[in-house]
């Protein structure tokens, strides 16, 4: 229903004030005609303030007259004719947002779902709207509920869960063709929340956490695989060449000493095939550790140990 118009309002209290005005100057010259000046006015002003009509930016009036359709007003002022003309719908034609939900529906995988979404709409026939549905309101609204238990009930969960868009769209295509006789067209569908139940949630987390753990075995596998095969290569290098691999050994050993200055216990197969155990081997470990304590005066640490047996 349309709110009370302010103007008319006004007009009906200014006409009846100039009508008690004349009431009042032939009060004088004769009580009866006064009388029925004041009870004429009262009328003037109730159908002219009844026919002045006021529809905002947005709205439109759909007139009647005697019973059958016959015009469309707004937006603005207009006139109608009293007792003949008659308004029974003000149909906004702004875009207007209506929330629906379908509770407990069944996926095609008998997956109980709840799902909330928002529909966006707007009438763009308001002739069509007010005469061809008793309340259109509640037929998209109804209309839109259906279409979404539809659409649910043939689609997977998993395809529900992934792929909100492709829900929204169809959706959108559904209403609109379920609405458009009536006129009003679909702007947009948003599907906000797709619920499932609290065990089969427990479910699927539990299967993800799983499945990141597969991918992650799979990884590391792969690059145990890696650097097995760059070791193969490595090793290929070194047994053509035994004074590259005697020098990586005393590189590994120099740094292990340098950066933890600590005892290192070392097989004496290990000595043997790097050679560590000759004087020549121990010589060279030994100035090589002198050199760096040379560069290093700021440090306090203690001189390297003894190696020699």
């Amino acid at each position: 229903m349309k709110r009370s118009n302010p103007f008319a309002v006004l007009i009906f209290f200014v006409i009846l004030g100039v009508g008690g005005f004349v009431a009042l100057v032939t009060s004088t010259v004769s009580d009866v005609a006064s009388t029925g000046i004041g009870i004429i006015t009262f009328f003037v002003a109730v159908l002219v303030a009844s026919a002045i009509k006021v529809a905002d930016q947005w709205d439109r009036a759909v007139i009647l007259r005697l019973g059958r359709f016959h015009d469309l007003k707004g937006p603005g002022l207009f006139i109608i004719i009293p007792v003949v003309d008659i308004i029974p719908y003000w149909i906004d034609t702004r875009v207007i947002p209506t929330s629906f939900k379908a509770e407990k529906t069944l996926t095609k995988d008998t997956v109980p779902v709840d799902v909330d979404a928002v529909l966006f709409w707007q009438v763009v026939d308001p002739k069509k709207a007010a005469l061809d549905v008793a309340d259109y309101r509640s037929a998209i609204s109804w209309a839109s509920q259906t279409a979404l238990r539809d659409v649910i009930g043939k689609t997977m969960l998993s395809d529900m869960l992934e792929g909100r868009d492709k829900i929204s769209n169809e959706l959108q295509k559904i209403i609109d063709a379920r609405t458009e006789p009536w006129g009003i067209k679909v702007i947009s569908v948003e599907v906000k929340d797709v619920l499932i139940p609290p065990a089969l949630e427990d479910a699927m987390s539990m299967q993800a956490q799983a499945e990141r753990e597969r991918q992650a075995r799979v990884i590391l596998g792969d690059s145990e695989r890696q650097v097995a095969e760059k070791f193969g290569e490595a090793a290929k290098t070194y047994i053509d060449n035994p004074v590259a691999l005697h020098l990586r050994a005393m590189n590994m050993l120099y740094e292990g000493l340098k950066n933890n200055s600590t005892i290192v216990l070392v097989p004496s197969s290990a000595l043997e095939t790097m050679q560590l155990g000759a004087l020549a081997g121990v010589t060279a470990l030994t100035t090589g550790l002198q050199q760096q304590g040379a560069l290093t005066k700021k440090t306090d640490a203690p001189p390297p140990p003894n190696l020699i047996p």
